[in-house]
């Protein structure tokens, strides 16, 4: 029981009373009882305070939770007496989510119920704990207020950000990708995959003519192709530490796991097989499936993964990733080169690209793109400017020659890389080189 907003106004009043009746005799004594009125009733109404509540609190919120979203939480708090409550609830979220919206105060009418929200943003991905709810009653005369904890502590799981996904699908059925940045380019050339006979259409190329069906018809006949389909992407994901570097809120991780995600749904959507293979911490393996449910099993697969503290070792994930993977794929590694990986990377993407073919998804710390677009007015953002633009010469360099031993080279900063991943993956499906 801790005192209420009126106990403290009519305390302060006693007191500035007591100071008058210390230096009046005549009013001591008509202090002196109304202090004792005043504590009979303060003490009365702590006594019906502590009556046995009637009250019950549920915490409503969904089983997973989007990394970096801001999602509602609703308190329902219900009443179980004769008579309306107010009731301040606080609700014990984890210590890894922002809050907004706390404290939350709800007037339960009787034998009824009433609901307030909250929003809460993860800001770490992995399975976090809610505890108790704590609510704070206040006494019939509401001098006092009791605190008291109700309902159960519940477990919620924090995903990668599904929202991009989320949206991508929306975008798919309207056809407004390209509002995502997403392009879909028709495809031309060989290494299509038949699909069916049609009438010849103005600007049909003369190879798709089907000869021997026009002999048989007063109509030329044209071959009709479509995508190849039942390809295996195998994502290779490092989970090092250089992975564990901050851009904005999201960790280097983070951001690749959203973009593994996209491109995991896209590539279901075309029909391909989806698999991955983590690296430099828990090795995990999922071979490449195609069920509708694949999407939910890298969720649940990858959603409590963090960097650990381990240096990238490419060679031995691709000698691991050969053993296990016998039909050809295409190989995604989601990574962040450096200086030092130049003499071990590639070995590795040799190794791979003999089987496969091998796309490397590096991340470039948006910093670098910054510091080439601050205005230079002195000679420390000069000297900045030049080192970065040096660097960032040698990084390209190095990648050339990586696209010279077989590798398809992408390297972009964090928060363009689920659009730029999804793109480089549907030319290289249209191109017919998988």
């Amino acid at each position: 029981m801790v005192p209420g907003r009126p106990l403290l106004v009519v305390l302060a009043l006693l007191i500035a009373l007591a100071a008058v009746a210390a230096a009046v005799d005549a009013l001591r004594p008509a202090a002196l009882a109304v202090a004792t009125g005043v504590l009979g009733v303060a003490l009365l109404d702590a006594v019906l305070g502590l009556r046995r509540h009637v009250l019950a609190a549920r915490r409503l919120l969904p089983g997973s939770l989007p990394l970096g979203v801001a999602s509602r939480v609703t308190v329902r708090v219900s009443n179980g007496g004769p008579r309306a409550r107010r009731v301040t609830v606080h609700d014990h979220h984890p210590e890894l989510f922002e809050a907004t919206g706390l404290p939350l105060t709800v007037t339960v009418p009787p034998d009824g119920w009433a609901e307030a929200h909250y929003e809460v943003r993860p800001v770490r991905r992995g399975e976090h704990h809610f505890g108790p709810i704590a609510a704070r009653l206040a006494s019939p005369l509401g001098l006092w207020e009791r605190q008291v904890r109700l309902g159960e502590p519940s477990a919620v799981r924090v995903y990668p950000n599904f929202a991009a996904v989320t949206k991508y699908a929306l975008f798919a059925t309207d056809h407004r990708l390209s509002q995502l940045g997403i392009l879909q380019r028709r495809r031309r050339g060989e290494g299509l995959e038949f699909h069916q006979l049609r009438d010849y259409r103005e600007g049909d190329s003369l190879r798709q003519i089907d000869w021997k069906a026009t002999s048989r018809s007063p109509r030329l006949i044209s071959r009709e192709y479509q995508d190849e389909r039942d390809q295996q992407i195998v994502f290779l994901i490092d989970c090092g530490r250089r992975l564990a570097a901050q851009d904005g809120e999201l960790s280097h991780f983070d951001h690749v796991l959203n973009a593994a995600l996209l491109m995991s749904y896209v590539a279901l959507r075309e029909g391909d097989a989806v698999g991955f293979m983590t690296m430099s911490g828990e090795r995990q393996f999922m071979a490449p499936r195609k069920s509708a449910a694949t999407v939910n099993e890298i969720l649940n697969r990858l959603y409590d993964v963090q960097p650990s503290l381990m240096t990238t070792d490419y060679y031995s994930a691709a000698l691991d990733l050969a053993r296990r993977l016998r039909k050809r794929a295409l190989v995604v590694i989601l990574s962040n080169m450096r200086d030092e990986d130049d003499d071990t990377l590639a070995p590795a993407l040799a190794l791979l690209a003999k089987r496969h073919l091998v796309l490397f998804a590096s991340l470039r710390e948006g910093i670098l793109g910054r510091a080439l677009r601050t205005r230079v007015d002195g000679f420390d953002p000069a000297l900045t400017y030049a080192a970065t633009a040096d660097y960032l010469a040698q990084r390209e360099l190095a990648f050339r020659r990586i696209g010279r031993g077989g590798a398809i080279c992408l390297d972009v900063e964090p928060d363009a890389l689920p659009v730029a991943l999804v793109n480089r993956y549907l030319d290289i499906k249209r191109s017919g080189r998988l």
